[in-house]
């Protein structure tokens, strides 16, 4: 089976100084596992992007250490980047041992559509998006598929239970657990109530305006009549 590849050497340069190494193109990784001893590693921050790009956090990567004759087996266990602009700082690599089962988490991928979930008054709420699972490195999963057209009414939910995952795969999440919902859309009706609310509040101040106006006609002909009955006094 073909693995995906990322070529690593030694790295001599640690702490605040590998600042000047991603200035160069070059991403500072560590490498660490069962008995052995962590190693501080680096590698051209392209290749490294375009690997994280395409084999995921629970693939299996063939990495190639200068001098080495045969690659070791690791996977992605951490990735750091700044949180200001998201470039990538660090990653962290775990060496595995193909006959030992490790434990991992698999995020879940939706698929489908919930055919009640169409309508303006549902919704689908997604409770969880990754399960730990317990695998052999070669077995691990890159993401589990859930079918969101098994959602048919209204209050229907799909647990982890329901959820059938490759052979070798035993998942560790409570099966009680709800992974997705239809749930009412409440905040629809909210606004319905807000706008209607909206409409009778412009109404009122119609209805206020066109009171006040034959008030203001009258006050309006009151002054009009004043300068003639000061005349008929004069008279």
């Amino acid at each position: 089976m073909e693995r995906d590849e990322l070529k690593v050497s030694r790295r001599d340069i640690t702490g605040k100084k590998v600042k000047l190494l991603r200035k160069e193109g070059i991403t500072p990784v560590n490498l660490y596992g069962p008995n052995i001893q962590s190693v501080s590693l680096q590698a051209e921050t392209a290749l490294v992007k375009r690997l994280l790009g395409k084999a995921g956090r629970n693939a299996l990567i063939s990495l190639k250490l200068d001098g080495d004759k045969k690659p070791k087996m690791v996977m992605v266990r951490d990735i750091q980047r700044d949180p200001l602009n998201d470039a990538l700082l660090h990653v962290d690599f775990f060496q595995v041992e193909m006959t030992h089962k490790v434990r991992a988490d698999v995020p879940l991928k939706f698929v489908g559509e919930s055919p009640v979930a169409k309508g303006r008054r549902a919704m689908v709420i997604e409770s969880l998006t990754a399960f730990h699972v317990e695998a052999l490195p070669a077995d691990l999963p890159r993401n589990i598929e859930v079918d969101l057209s098994r959602l048919q009414a209204m209050d229907q939910a799909i647990h982890v239970r329901d959820i059938v995952v490759p052979d070798g795969v035993v998942v560790l999440t409570d099966l009680d657990q709800v992974i997705v919902k239809v749930m009412e859309a409440k905040v629809e009706v909210v606004e319905e109530v807000v706008a209607v609310e909206a409409v009778a509040e412009e109404g009122e101040e119609a209805a206020e305006g066109a009171e006040a106006a034959p008030a203001e006609a009258e006050a309006k002909g009151k002054k009009k009549e004043a300068p003639e009955a000061k005349a008929k006094k004069k008279e």
